[in-house]
């Protein structure tokens, strides 16, 4: 950089706001974050890209849109919410329990709406974090990121698309009430989100075409709705609904413990297989439906209509798309298949956070360049040669269980370190890069023989270097000691 450009820079960093901490994102995580700076009495806002919170909850609402973790763990430890309509809580009531969270303390004149960020740079003769956004620039100590893994959507490029003249969409960009009498739709996925609108759509379409290249593992959902009285009981005896948390817990725990032995996943399996076998009947479907890897090595999904819608007459699964031609869709065993409209149920960028892009750390490298296709995080919070940046939701922090133990596990080492620092007027903290290396060979290491990395399967939990980018090798058990474990003292500071 010039000497004029640093001028330059100066100048308009003397322009810009000053925040202490500055969060970006509004979903849980940075609803989270806000709740717990307030707590610490720092000086704050939220930038919010739309003019909503809720973050994947406010992009996702599909036909039957709904968690596939139970409402009691979805939630803050620290703000249950006793009358769930659900076990598994739909879009519309998570999107609400966000929002009251707001309210309940207090953080609407935090939050700046249409703020979205352009680009985030250190500035290394201020020791802050001078950030470009929709609506002004903003200059803060502190920069917490929390913008979440499944923030933008993937959509795969398909040779001849050009030739399609029919309506398509993303599942997390739906447009709001499509109507599918007389349409013929092609579903191009089989991941969390089509399990949950394809039993839908194909009710109200003439006919659905699932184009899946791999079939995942679905297993039985107990997916009931909670009672006036119960929900009655959870408000009047607190203790109910922490008991029923801690229990949900530990099963998540057993489940992350257990898919490293070979007897528990042959359990499951079976249970997948059970699942399947109660709706299909059909035994060539049968064969398309049963995946070849090892349970766990893609997410594992819960349903009780994927298997019976896919069994209608109305529906046909065929292989993935291999290209479209004269505006039909053309399958990869050869098959062509006339629709009127693409749904893409691709999921989204997760290895490869699309936020890094956007951060240039104290070197002039943005994080992705740093990164190099393969990021590597301190604890999945601390990136190396970006000072006073914090990440939540990490690389190498998405395990099977409720995304707030990771949300409330990182808020503490992330308070914790920021109050230090205040109390010691630090003003410039960073990992080491000696610290960071060596635990992400520990990472690494773990992750081998995992069924993550062996289970044979290819899954967006790698990254496009080959190397696993998402996934937390231990249990969140583990994941809290270390992370309570985490001091200032183990940062570089001045």
């Amino acid at each position: 950089m010039s000497d004029v450009e640093s001028q330059a820079n100066a100048c308009d960093s003397d322009e810009a706001s000053f925040v202490e901490v500055i969060v970006v994102g509004a979903g849980f995580a940075g609803i989270g974050a806000a709740i717990k700076l307030k707590e610490a009495n720092f000086d704050f806002v939220i930038l919010e890209k739309t003019a909503d919170i809720g973050g994947v909850w406010r992009e996702n609402t599909y036909p039957d849109c709904a968690c596939d973790i139970p409402s009691s763990l979805y939630s803050f430890s620290f703000a249950p919410k006793a009358n769930w309509s659900h076990f598994y809580a739909r879009q519309v009531e998570i999107q609400q329990y966000a929002k009251d969270m707001v309210g309940r303390y207090g953080l609407h004149n935090s939050i700046r709406f249409h703020s979205e960020l352009y680009e985030a740079r250190w500035d290394s003769a201020r020791n802050e974090w001078l950030l470009d956004t929709a609506t002004g620039r903003y200059r803060c100590r502190y920069f917490i990121a929390a913008t979440g893994p499944m923030h933008v959507p993937v959509t795969p490029t398909i040779t001849g698309m050009e030739t399609f003249s029919g309506d398509r969409f993303h599942s997390a960009q739906w447009p709001k009430s499509y109507d599918f009498s007389n349409k013929r739709v092609a579903v191009i996925g089989s991941g969390a989100s089509a399990i949950q609108f394809l039993p839908v759509v194909r009710k109200q379409a003439q006919h659905v075409t699932l184009f899946q290249r791999t079939p995942p593992w679905v297993l039985p959902k107990l997916d009931v709705r909670i009672s006036p009285a119960w929900q009655r009981r959870f408000e009047r005896f607190p203790f109910l609904q922490r008991l029923l948390r801690k229990a949900l817990y530990l099963q998540f725990e057993l489940l992350n413990s257990g898919l490293k032995w070979s007897t528990f996943t042959r359990r499951l399996q079976s249970a997948g297989i059970r699942n399947m076998e109660r709706a299909i009947n059909d035994s060539s479907l049968l064969a398309k439906l049963t995946p070849d890897y090892t349970i766990g090595c893609k997410r594992i999904l819960q349903s009780n209509t994927w298997y019976p819608a896919l069994a209608s007459d109305n529906v046909t699964v065929t292989d993935g798309v291999s290209h479209i031609e004269d505006g039909q869709l053309v399958a990869a065993d050869g098959s062509t298949h006339e629709v009127d409209v693409i749904i893409f149920a691709t999921g989204f960028e997760v290895a490869n956070p699309p936020i890094a892009e956007l951060i240039v750390c104290a070197g002039g490298e943005t994080l992705a360049q740093q990164w190099a296709g393969s990021p590597n995080v301190y604890l999945g919070t601390l990136a190396e040669d970006c000072p006073n940046l914090f990440l939540t939701f990490g690389p190498n922090l998405y395990t099977f269980s409720s995304a707030f133990v990771i949300i409330e596990a990182q808020l503490k080492l992330i308070i914790r370190t920021l109050t230090q620092a205040r109390r010691r007027q630090v003003v410039k903290l960073q990992v080491c890069a000696e610290k960071n290396r060596d635990y992400n060979v520990e990472l690494q290491q773990a992750l081998q023989g995992t069924v993550w990395n062996s289970g044979g399967c290819s899954s967006y939990f790698m990254d496009s270097n080959g190397r696993n980018s998402s996934n937390w090798p231990w249990t969140t058990c583990a994941m809290r000691r270390r992370f309570a474990a985490f001091r200032l003292n183990d940062c570089e500071t001045s």
